[in-house]
């Protein structure tokens, strides 16, 4: 099958000649929207564990957690490369001291070819930027920023508790250091319609960003955005609606920036709606032939705003 997008295996595979392996790791961190700094309510979607495996609370350092989860990726995939992911809260969330502590205990083990740094952009600046910068001589280095959505208002309804531009002034602090960017957007979020949805596609089109995740806002157990949903404040998104504004977003993007993610894949434990959401390959599958029925591909509608 023709590759109708930029995929980070892909990606990966032609930087380093063969498969790279991303190991999630929980840093044992917290976020600013859920310890008080801001709120202690956190995103509406967003449960106490922050996306995180909950490794850290078991007692497992960044080390021992690298070392269990490539047993698996080794053994499935027959990995010999590997990305330290720090997934869980916002791991730039702590003092520049920790963070090398953590970003050194990580890339001490073998096979270790770069890390992945997710956190929020209102937590982010010079002096910490400097420190992720000098990682870059010898390893590949993504930080990967939530934005979710460039309209304020529905930031506001999500409880971000930061702004659209505070992302784009994260994102032009962090340009020129050699560190690629990533943007975690979700798609279904409450009130936006398709207008909206691709509006974040345009802009985020012409940012100087290199990769972007894309997610379904899907409902988890024990948040807010699951009280709101039993009380029919909110409706997920549809699987067939989810694939066409997939396929939509795809074609406004140009062809350079890396599409780390298509759709998410929720613990089924935890997952309340919509359960389509827990089909992984099924969505997957469905967003490759709808692109192969359009004879579609990614950039085919992205138009460069002039100045």
């Amino acid at each position: 099958m023709v590759k109708r997008y930029s995929d980070y295996n892909t990606y990966l595979r032609q930087l380093f000649g063969q498969r790279v392996q991303k190991i999630s790791i929980d840093a044992g961190l917290s976020c600013p929207n859920r310890d008080g700094l801001l709120s202690r309510k956190g995103c509406i979607y967003c449960n106490a564990k922050g996306s995180g495996s909950g490794m850290f609370n078991k007692g497992l350092s960044i080390k021992e957690q690298i070392e269990a989860n490539k047993i698996g990726a080794i053994k499935k995939y027959k990995a010999k490369k590997f990305l330290a992911y720090f997934q869980s809260y916002s791991n730039t969330y702590t003092s520049c001291e920790h963070m090398k502590f953590m970003f050194d205990e990580a890339l001490s083990c073998d096979g270790m070819v770069g890390m992945a740094i997710g956190t929020r952009p209102d937590c982010i600046d010079t002096k910490k930027l400097d420190l992720i910068e000098s990682y870059t001589k010898n390893y590949l280095v993504w930080l990967e920023y939530g934005l979710q959505s460039v309209h304020d208002i529905t930031l506001e309804k999500i409880n971000r508790k930061h702004k659209a531009k505070d992302f784009f002034d994260a994102v032009q602090l962090t340009c020129d250091r050699g560190i690629s960017i990533c943007t975690h957007v979700i798609l279904g979020l409450p009130g936006e319609d398709k207008k909206m949805m691709l509006e974040t596609a345009k802009i985020l089109a012409d940012s100087p960003i290199n990769g972007i995740k894309l997610h379904l806002l899907y409902v988890i157990k024990g948040t807010i955005l699951d009280t709101m949903w039993k009380k029919d404040r909110y409706t997920p998104l549809k699987q067939k609606e989810y694939v066409d504004l997939i396929c939509d977003f795809l074609e406004i993007l140009p062809q350079n920036i890396i599409i780390q993610r298509i759709t998410g894949d929720p613990h089924a434990e935890e997952l309340q709606a919509p359960m389509w959401a827990g089909r992984y390959r099924e969505t997957f599958n469905m967003i490759q032939n709808t692109l192969e029925q359009r004879d579609s591909f990614q950039g085919l509608r992205y138009e460069k705003t002039t100045d």
